[in-house]
């Protein structure tokens, strides 16, 4: 940044470079979380929360991602994490020698899924760009794509060109109960007419076997669908080898919260902030990825922030506002959208940008650069000419990662996981369930059952 006034943070460790720009002091405010993390004891809730105790009090169970990236420490580590690379690569195998067998030169994976079922998958596959180690030449061997949903035209576009026999189909669901999952497996059943083209990735391991799907990777309940990009539903998505650097990303984010104070500081930090501004005025915050291959991580934040946070307040808790709106984009497409409002609307709103320091030269980069400066300073020393003044004053975290790689997206997923958690903890609030999303889906059964 040119403009050094307004910077007031600094962290650098190996995986990434993170600068803060506030405009106004913010210490006293620091010192108040401070205390209040001690009033909550929050050391003391982190340690539960890796430990695998119970910490989803409302569900009475633990949360498991932490322990599902604890690659190397056997004992923590569910064997079925291991058994789900083997039965993952024997059954896509199997059916692309078949495959080969009949004349086909590819094959055609369709992942079954919504929420974290989608998310997470998708973002892996964009952001690392390898498939599973399959004995394929290629990618140009095979063909991903996913369905979300309900609407049966989203099942006939994404199939039109596509034949049953090379096709395959991932049903990723934790409870196997969800509506447009199911609605889509029933659509691709009736298309394919052949069980033994799917394989189920989920916690309810009945389920799958009531709609005649035999081959089956389960993982535990503790999971919640927005913490599943550690489990094996993104099983199919990356090679074992980035899988495995990925996981590792993530469980040494794991062990620098208690290794590492400065980068304690920083997610507390985070949170706290968050925490002031929602509270103070700033109940909107923007992500923006200045990576093509993370274009889709400000969706896959949003729905972890938003279903964490969005819960009542805590009557006891000193801050009465909970979740903030978060929104966000590729950022040199959102430029050219709705910038505009940033920079001379009239909301107060604060703002998360990611970049990569790998290719400084480009111009993804110095946007980046160049919109957190103007955001946090307005045009500084730059008059923008027959212009009206840009607002400025927009407090701006830029996350700058050393390189896009598998051990290095997984740290920045795990903090940002640890950002919400700390959050959710001053706040006094459960990040682990998500009844509001529940009672969608038992209102929509109800006029299912109307209809029949």
């Amino acid at each position: 940044m040119s403009n050094d006034k307004s910077k007031n943070y600094f962290f650098e460790n190996d995986v990434m470079q993170f600068e803060s720009f506030i405009n106004g002091n913010v210490d006293e405010v620091l010192t108040e979380f401070d205390e209040l993390s001690d009033q909550v004891n929050l050391i003391k809730n982190l340690e539960d929360l890796i430990n695998g105790e119970i910490v989803n009090k409302s569900e009475n169970l633990a949360a498991f991602h932490s322990r599902y990236r604890s690659y190397g420490e056997s004992a923590k580590t569910p064997k079925h994490l291991t058994d789900a690379n083997a039965i993952a690569i024997e059954f896509f195998n199997l059916h692309w020698e078949v495959c080969k067998d009949k004349g086909y030169d590819k094959i055609n994976i369709i992942t079954l899924g919504i929420g974290g079922s989608y998310e997470g998958p998708k973002l892996l596959l964009e952001s690392l760009n390898n498939p599973v180690g399959f004995k394929t030449p290629g990618l140009d061997k095979i063909s991903y794509d996913f369905i979300t949903g309900s609407d049966p035209s989203e099942f006939e576009n994404k199939t039109k060109f596509l034949n049953p026999d090379n096709t395959f189909f991932i049903v990723s669901s934790k409870s196997f109960t969800t509506s447009e999952t199911i609605e889509s497996l029933k659509q691709a059943l009736r298309w394919c007419k052949n069980e033994k083209h799917f394989i189920a990735i989920t916690a309810n391991i009945n389920e799958p076997k009531k709609h005649g799907i035999k081959d089956i990777i389960c993982f535990d309940k503790e999971i919640g669908g927005r913490y599943s990009i550690w489990s094996p539903i993104t099983q199919f998505h990356l090679t074992e080898k980035k899988r495995m650097a990925f996981i590792k990303g993530g469980y040494q984010a794991d062990r620098d919260l208690f290794e590492n104070k400065k980068y304690l500081s920083l997610i507390k930090r985070l949170s706290c902030l968050d925490i002031f501004y929602n509270n103070n005025g700033r109940n909107v915050r923007v992500i923006f990825s200045y990576l093509w291959n993370l274009r889709s991580l400000p969706n896959y934040f949003q729905q972890l922030e938003m279903e964490s946070l969005g819960k009542p307040s805590n009557s006891e808790s000193a801050y009465q506002s909970t979740g903030q709106i978060v929104f966000g984009g590729y950022g040199p497409t959102a430029q050219h959208s709705y910038f505009q409002l940033l920079h001379q609307g009239t909301q107060d709103i604060c703002a998360d940008i990611i970049s990569s320091k790998e290719d400084e030269k480009s111009l993804a980069y110095i946007q980046s650069i160049a919109q957190s400066q103007l955001l946090a300073c307005g045009e500084g020393e730059i008059k923008l000419e027959n212009q009206s003044k840009i607002n400025g004053n927009v407090p701006v975290n830029l996350f700058m990662l050393k390189k896009l790689d598998p051990f290095n997206l997984g740290y920045l997923i795990a903090s940002w996981e640890h950002r919400t958690f700390v959050t959710a903890t001053i706040l006094g609030i459960n990040p682990f369930d998500q009844f509001g999303v529940n009672a969608g889906k038992i209102y929509t059964n109800s006029f299912l059952a109307s209809k029949d």
